[in-house]
């Protein structure tokens, strides 16, 4: 059995059940070993008892019921803490890293929408799907999902590389990316951000693959392109470096789970090279 997407709760729930519980962009885990977590599963009766604010259920894992919420700090229980959620990548089975990330954006939808954004009466929750509905005004809020392309792009058998102004970590480069706005289309969006982010032009925008990014409530589409005309000048309010680099001298670059590691991968295989270590 595998994980059961399901908004509709049984009348009478399982005796345990696994707890993604968050406090920002944290998650709470069992520490099992230095590089291993678990996810909590524990009597239901524990989200009464710790007072689990916003709980709410959206699935079933091996038919065990599945709950998001969170929790006061000063509530943990003993053996349990708080950890960046991108940490549980490697940490735990690829199916709990998958569930917490859908697990993180049914509960931020479930906490951000309590209030209709259109009249401001408390929403109440949708019995039969992830839907807010407003009781005044009938407006329905849908867990949010926000659009954005993610492209590698080639030059000369170069992939260019950028360091971002908001990035964690300032020493990483990765492929460039930015949110889709109304009215144009993925590809458009493509060449839109690449030459607001460097000023260059691309051709040739060919579809990679798509990736959930739940940090908060991404959907990357991803694409490969090359290089048509132009210079790198970056836009500094965005940008804090890009450069053109080889496949024998990429300088540090996102891990292979996200999609923007994918790209990078992509261009060093392509290329006939070793891929790099991360």
């Amino acid at each position: 059995m595998t994980f059961i997407k399901s908004a509709v709760h049984k009348t009478h729930g399982t005796p345990t059940a696994y707890f993604f519980i968050f406090s920002n962009t944290d998650i709470l885990v069992r520490q099992i070993s230095d590089t291993q977590v678990i996810i909590p599963c524990w009597d239901r009766t524990f989200l009464d008892t710790n007072k689990v604010a916003d709980p709410c259920f959206f699935g079933s894992f091996q038919n065990i019921d599945c709950y998001c919420g969170k929790l006061s700090e000063s509530r943990l229980p003993p053996g349990h803490a708080f950890i960046n959620i991108r940490s549980l990548y490697n940490r735990v089975q690829d199916c709990f890293w998958h569930m917490a990330g859908y697990a993180r954006q049914i509960h931020d939808w479930n906490t951000n929408f309590k209030f209709c954004g259109r009249c401001g009466t408390r929403t109440l929750k949708k019995q039969t799907e992830h839907a807010r509905v407003c009781p005044s005004c009938n407006l329905q809020h849908y867990p949010r999902i926000s659009s954005a392309i993610i492209v590698a792009i080639v030059k000369d058998d170069q992939l260019l590389l950028a360091r971002g102004v908001n990035f964690p970590d300032k020493k990483m480069f990765s492929v460039l990316a930015g949110f889709v706005e109304p009215g144009e289309s993925l590809e458009e969006c493509v060449r839109r951000e690449v030459f607001e982010e460097v000023g260059i032009q691309v051709k040739n925008i060919t579809y990679f693959k798509s990736q959930s990014w739940p940090f908060p409530d991404s959907l990357m589409v991803g694409f490969t392109a090359d290089h048509d005309s132009g210079q790198i000048s970056i836009d500094p309010e965005e940008i804090l470096e890009a450069g053109w680099f080889d496949v024998d001298h990429l300088p540090k670059t996102p891990a292979k789970y996200s999609i923007s590691g994918k790209l990078i991968d992509w261009f060093v295989r392509s290329r006939g090279a070793r891929s790099p270590a991360k």
